[in-house]
């Protein structure tokens, strides 16, 4: 178990309690691993035992002290050092949401800050939105308010000095925060109304609240202040947000804050029911009392790898306990510090699989993660879980093999499990001799004394076979279409791991993998002959080693604060205060330390600054260097975080940005009790020293046909404990024991060391051959993976590699693949309104430069003409050569937050011609053979708008040039991996399954026209909607129920409008394709061929045909919207949603032609409202719908970046429509410029409402209205002369406040003071109100399993903006 240090040699337990085993080890206090007892039995047996881990240490008790302990006998601590424990939970009280009753106290304004969140939707094609619900039960607001004095996008960068610090802050309206920056008091709370407040939830039977106020992380006194007062009032448990994670971000903090007071009580409980098991007391404080011998140390382990005293154990750290001691264990026991080689895990289990990192010799955490729906800020591991598993079941889908999400469960489990469960990877590896019924325990069938049913598998398979066969015309085995499952779940877990080390600048095939858990041993070669590894290790503990990383792992304590310096790479002031601020946190973690036993000597201190370039969100947690690093890579200075930022930048984000300041947000440091010594020998000197020697013939246990690429072939099973050290076992062989089965593939080999199985592969390096006469639905199924990775890995590079808010943040971007004739292969699930688009843009590029381009090319277009939708979406195409010929194109689009024109941001609401809006490109190279022109990029962007009248160049041309040198990498990326793609499959092989891949899609859009035909009994299917203006969008489609083709008709449709709501063509193919995906209730891969089968009539001149030099800046934002509530009418699939973005953009400056350049800044935000309802589900409020679903920036960001305080960000009740099922409600924005500044809205639905279908009521339209401020005696005369003239605010008192509705579009020059308040439209209801409702509760697979920061990310695309 690895030597521990202690004084007392005495029993040492570890203990991971699972969702369905806990696992126990345990150690009589001599340290060496072959005197561990290993015990694993089941969690939850309510007939012979209450609790797992009780009972599991009575078992180990009982064969440690030769005496069989009866049940419900206290156990005896005075023989115990100590106990560890992972458990799940705090994790299944959040998954299955039962948790403790709690309320949330926020600021007022903010209510609905959760329900809302960030706004986007998790799943971008489902019309019945689902959000996780939110964990507390009711909310009050307090009547209190602080903002920041400064913002980050001041040109002038004006830094306030706060003279007060917040501690005596009573008679102040400026004082300092804890960062350092100036916070404004705007007002102070009433105590006796928070009392009140306190009082009333108390009487309803709340006993724990959550509370989170704006910018508590650097002025908690507001905080703290409610949770005295709800102490007094008799709370048993206050989580206030500053205390458990003082870091910027209202929502997340907010829910952290809540989740821990969901958590922390149900934990509490649990915990002194565990504690009542013992005589003697557990843990630090009954350790040190008199009566000491008696005591054992109890912790706990938590979300980032550390372990916690008992009696600190808390909800929020506690929700990745059970993997965290899984990443520990592989950890200490596979990477060597010696040879550095990093290390991924992979934790293959019944429902899904876990994979992490580890490198550099320390852990990688995240800060910021969601679990179970709920988005958490705290230190956490970064475990990334994907569902697959080997209860993820099997299906046959569109032509297409599928594994998961969704799983067999327990209950009934695989069908091999003998309970009339269904097909999963467990059958198929069953199936095909890979799994062992003779090392399985008898535990299935009805009295669960049964093996496994090899026969159940087999028949459900060849069920199966003969269906596939069927539907594609081939003659495949049931191996083939077994193994075939296999391929398509490896492939489905082999993504994550992909993304998981290169999104952090790693190469995959640099790593050796290690496996554990019950399933990876299965898949372990396969996978990491996929990911180019050549060394796999299998700990003899695989399948309990999470239980033994808890025996192994530190207590940890961790302290931040939050900070706003910049950093100073000369040795200054600055510097000096970031010492002694880390020098206080580390004396703080000493004490604690050293309160629970540990001396000096044994505490270590892990040194972190979180830091970021100026005008970015993407901080990074940087770590002190250490002496040698210091000495080798910053000339001895070991306080060089500032170089040591640049260089992990340039690592992870590939670019560094000299010109700009680097940022420390937070101070951290986590102090370290070691109580492990490290293995007496690692693995790598285990190698060194081993003779291996080839396995005796009769060491095989048996032999059985097993099935590997080609077919079966006898192979050699082999028990683990019949192996001695040394050993060398050739595959094929099957290593096996009583917990795991380990497949050693015909191409690799085993070699037996004293603590693991080191597999290690051959290396082949051979193009794969493959048939491209006919299609191999294993292979289609095996490309449609592999090129929408590429897509979402472009993705990933283009959000990393990006400056912009808008791309980083907002994630308003999109890549894709495209054929050689421009063809949409693969898209990543970003934003809908690219989806059709880009192919039109990568099509009329391809064709104007025909025969023209070179390796190293790069194509530049925005124009309407040519592809673009609105001219701030900026698309880059990149050309991939095979010698002299182009095989295929990849593209990205990004918003730029301003490209010039007539306003700051550049969706002017009343642009009437397209210069107007900014830059238009049609055509250009952006780089020529791998040479960037910079020059003229900046003429068109800078030079070239300004030349129009009363336009400016580009704001923000340094963010412009970032952003597309972005594109240009993440297209690079895009090529590179399919340049591998090439590498592995041959070129044919890649473009004939390109072609493929489109058929597929193809073939599920006939098969929906046809049901729509038959549905509606071969009537034409039409509808009408009107544009606020009254322009009439006409569609009738038209369907050949024989061919499954249809024709969209547009016929009837207004003109071309003297305004910019103006449609390319290229949106309608968007929001078309968007329709039809939507209407496809499975996964299809997103590509041409959706739109194949069908034909789209626009009449010429109408407004979705507008002329080359029209306004378009709304079209793609706002008729992109009415278009698909039209089609969606047409096949009356649901209520209208809002039918609209809110546009709202504000800023200042520009470099207008006559004038002087003014520094300024843009910012632009679209805004949510209320989903339509349709025929099982009710409408969803406060979320992006149809073609956006972009996220909104964080309101305490939103401040801390611009001159703003946002006074409310709430649901606007009753403005969905009524009926059977409701429409979802819009939202309210109320936003106050605290300086002088252009604000533009564009918005439709402000005349026409969201209609309703089959009788239900139609939602609020929205309303925009500008709360101006007025002088006394001026306000009858509005406007004129005053307008526009800074007012001091020291004449507040003659002001009078007007509110003054700026209609759909308008934009004003707002004064400080003066408000912008933006009601969104709610979404339409379904069915008449009264009616029955029929809404249908729809499981989501996946919610069980996400978490880490490749989920984040899956959230950023999957939802995915």
């Amino acid at each position: 178990m690895g030597d521990a240090g202690g004084a007392e040699r005495g029993i040492r337990i570890a203990i991971d309690r699972g969702g369905t085993f806990t696992d126990c080890v345990g150690n009589p206090g001599t340290g060496r691993m072959e005197d561990d007892i290993i015990i694993k039995l089941l969690s939850e047996d309510p007939s012979n035992y209450d609790d797992a881990p009780l009972e599991g240490i009575r078992r180990l008790m009982s064969k440690f002290t030769g005496r069989e302990i009866p049940r419900g006998e206290a156990l005896d601590t005075s023989k115990i050092e100590s106990i560890r424990m992972g458990t799940t939970v705090a994790t299944n009280a959040l998954l299955e949401r039962k948790g403790e009753k709690m309320a949330m106290v926020v600021t007022k304004g903010f209510k609905d800050c959760l329900e809302i969140g960030n706004q986007s939707r998790p799943k971008i094609f489902d019309l019945a939105i689902r959000r996780p619900d939110v964990l507390y039960q009711k909310v009050v607001e307090v009547d209190e308010r602080v903002t920041l004095e400064d913002y980050a996008e001041d040109p002038t960068r004006h830094k306030t000095k706060a003279e007060t610090s917040h501690e005596n802050y009573k008679t102040s309206e400026l004082v300092q925060g804890l960062s350092g920056e100036a916070v404004r008091i705007l007002r102070r709370p009433e105590e006796d109304r928070i009392k009140g407040q306190l009082k009333e939830l108390f009487d309803e039977g709340f006993r724990s609240i959550a509370v989170c106020l704006m910018h508590g992380y650097t002025f908690p006194d507001h905080e703290a202040l409610v949770g005295k007062l709800a102490r007094e009032t008799g709370f048993e448990h206050v989580s206030l947000s500053h205390e458990l994670m003082p870091m910027i971000k209202l929502v997340p903090r907010a829910t952290s804050a809540c989740a821990d007071a969901y958590l922390t009580p149900a934990i509490r409980k649990y915990i002194s029911g565990f504690q009542a098991g013992f005589e003697g007391g557990l843990g630090t404080e009954s350790v040190k009392k008199e009566e000491g011998d008696r005591g054992a140390r109890c912790e706990f382990m938590q979300s980032d790898g550390g372990l916690v005293d008992v009696d600190q154990f808390s909800g929020l750290r506690a929700i990745l306990s059970g993997p965290a001691g899984g990443v520990v264990g592989y950890a200490l026991t596979s990477y060597d510090p010696e040879t550095k080689t990093p290390v991924i895990g992979f934790d293959m289990g019944g429902t899904s699989t876990d994979v992490s990192r580890y490198g550099a010799g320390r852990y990688e955490h995240v800060f910021e993660t969601t679990t179970a729906g709920v988005t958490i800020q705290s230190p956490q591991l970064d475990i990334n879980t994907v569902a697959a598993g080997g209860g993820s079941r099997l299906f046959f889908r569109n032509g297409l093999f599928v594994v998961g999400p969704e799983s067999a469960g327990a209950h009934p489990g695989p069908a091999c499990y003998r309970k009339g469960g269904p097909l999963t990877v467990t059958d198929a590896n069953l199936f095909l001799g890979r799994l062992l019924p003779d090392f399985f325990p008898k535990i299935f069938g009805k009295n669960e004394d049964e093996g496994l049913d090899p026969e159940a598998s087999k028949k459900l398979f060849e069920e199966l076979t003969k269906e596939i066969n069927s539907k594609t015309d081939k003659s495949m085995s049931a191996d083939e279409v077994a193994y075939g499952f296999i391929k398509i779940a490896n492939e489905t877990m082999t993504r994550p791991i992909r993304s998981l080390t290169e999104a952090r600048g790693h190469d995959t095939s640099q790593h050796r993998l290690a496996t554990f858990g019950g399933a990876g041993g299965q898949h372990a070669v396969a996978i990491a002959e996929s990911l180019g590894i050549r060394q796999i290790l299998v700990h003899r503990y695989s399948s309990v080693l999470s239980a033994y990383g808890m025996a192994l792992a530190d207590v940890v304590d961790e302290n931040q604060v939050p900070e706003s310096h910049v950093w100073d790479m000369k040795k200054g002031s600055a510097r000096d205060d970031l010492k002694a601020k880390m020098n206080e946190l580390k004396e703080r973690s000493r004490k604690r330390l050293k309160d629970q036993g540990f001396s000096d000597d044994s505490i270590e201190y892990e040194e972190y600054l979180n830091m970021r370039y100026r005008g970015t969100e993407s901080a990074l947690m940087v770590i002190k260097p250490t002496p040698e690093e210091a000495k080798e890579l910053y000339d001895g200075d070991d306080w060089a975080f500032g170089a040591a930022f640049v260089r992990q930048h340039e690592q992870e984000f590939g670019f560094t940005l000299p010109d700009r300041d680097i940022i420390v947000d937070d101070v951290r440091v986590r102090g370290i009790g070691k109580s492990f010594r490290g293995m007496s020998k690692t693995a790598d000197q285990q190698l060194k020293e081993i003779s291996p020697k080839d396995v005796a013939e009769d060491k095989a246990y048996t032999t059985s046909e097993v099935y590997f690429e080609g077919g079966r072939v006898p192979t050699k099973i082999y028990r683990l404990e019949d192996l001695d050290v040394g050993t060398r076992v050739p595959g094929p062989a099957i290593i096996a024991d009583g917990t795991q089965t380990i497949i050693i593939d015909p191409k690799a080999s085993a070699l037996i060391i004293e603590t693991h199985v080191v597999i290690n592969i051959g290396d082949e390096g051979t193009t794969k051959k493959v048939n491209t006469k006919e299609v191999d639905p294993i292979l289609l199924s095996i490309f449609a993976h592999r090129f929408m990775a590429i897509a979402e890995q472009m993705g990933r590079a283009l959000q990393k590699t990006s400056v912009s808010t808008n791309v980083k943040e907002r994630l308003d971007y999109s890549c894709a693949l495209f054929d050689a004739e421009g063809g949409l292969v693969a898209n990543a699930p970003h934003l809908p309104v690219h989806l059709g688009s880009m192919s039109t843009c990568v099509r009329t590029q391809a064709e104007i430069w025909k025969g023209k381009l070179k390796r190293g090319d790069v194509i530049v277009s925005n124009h309407p003409e040519y592809g673009g939708t609105h001219l701030p979406d900026i698309t880059v195409v990149t050309p991939a050569f095979s010698g002299d010929k182009i095989i295929f194109y990849v593209a990205s689009r990004a918003h730029h937050a301003d490209i010039g024109g007539i306003l700051p941001g550049s969706m002017p609401p009343h642009s009437r011609e397209l210069y107007q809006e900014g830059a238009a490109i049609k055509s250009e190279k952006l780089v020529s053979e791998g040479k960037f022109d910079e020059k003229r990029i900046t003429e068109l962007l800078y030079d070239e708008p300004a030349q129009y009248p009363e336009c400016s160049g580009t704001r923000c041309l340094a963010d412009n040039i970032n952003d597309l040198k972005a594109q240009i990498a993440a297209n690079q990326k895009g090529i590179n991996l399919i340049s591998a793609l090439i590498e592995d499959y041959g070129e044919e092989v890649v473009q004939f399954y390109m072609q493929n891949i489109q058929d597929n899609a193809e073939r599920s859009v006939r098969e929906l026209l046809k049901e729509v035909y038959k549905r509606f009994e071969g009537q034409q299917l039409q509808a009408i909607d009107y544009m606020d203006d009254g322009s009439p969008i006409c569609l009738k489609i038209k369907i050949d129920p024989d061919k499954g083709e249809a024709l969209f008709d547009f016929e009837g449709t207004g003109p071309e409008v003297y305004g910019n709501i103006n449609a390319p063509e290229a949106v309608t193919y968007s929001a078309i394709i968007y329709c039809l995906r939507c209407l496809i209730d499975q996964d299809i891969p997103l590509n041409q061929g959706c739109l194949k089968p069908v034909e789209v009539r626009i009449p010429p001149g109408c407004f979705l045909s507008p002329s080359e030099k029209a306004a378009v800046v709304g079209g793609n934002v706002l008729t992109s919207q009415r278009v698909t509530d039209v089609v969606f009418k047409c096949f009356e699939a649901c209520a209208a949603s809002q039918g609209d973005c809110n546009n709202l953009t504000f800023g200042f400056g520009g470099n207008m032609k006559g004038g002087t350049e003014q520094k300024g800044f843009g910012y632009y935000e679209t805004i949510a409202g209320g989903s339509g309802a349709g025929k099982d589900w009710e409408g969803t409020s406060g979320v992006h719908t149809h073609m956006t679903n972009t996220r909104i920036t964080d309101a305490e960001v939103f401040e801390r970046r611009y001159p703003v305080i946002l006074r409310e960000f709430s649901l606007r009740a009753g403005s969905g429509g009524v009926g059977q099922h409701k429409g979802g409600d819009g939202v309210i924005r109320d936003i106050e410029f605290r300086i002088p500044v252009q604000v533009s809205i564009l918005s439709e639905r402000r005349v026409y409402r969201p209609y309703g279908l089959h009788g239900g009521g139609d939602a609020q339209c929205g309303k925009n209205i500008w709360v101006r401020k007025i002088k006394k005696g001026e306000s009858k005369g509005l406007g004129g002369e005053h307008e526009g003239k800074r007012r001091e605010s020291g004449d507040d008192n003659e002001y009078v406040e007007r509110y003054i509705n700026l209609g759909a579009k308008n934009t004003a020059s707002m004064q400080p003071g003066e408000r912008i308040i933006v009601m969104t439209p709610g979404g339409g209801g379904y069915g008449k109100a009264g009616a029955e409702s029929q809404v249908q509760l729809r499981e989501d697979y996946e919610k069980h399993w996400k978490k880490g920061s490749l989920a984040s990310r899956l959230a950023e695309w999957e939802s995915s903006s």
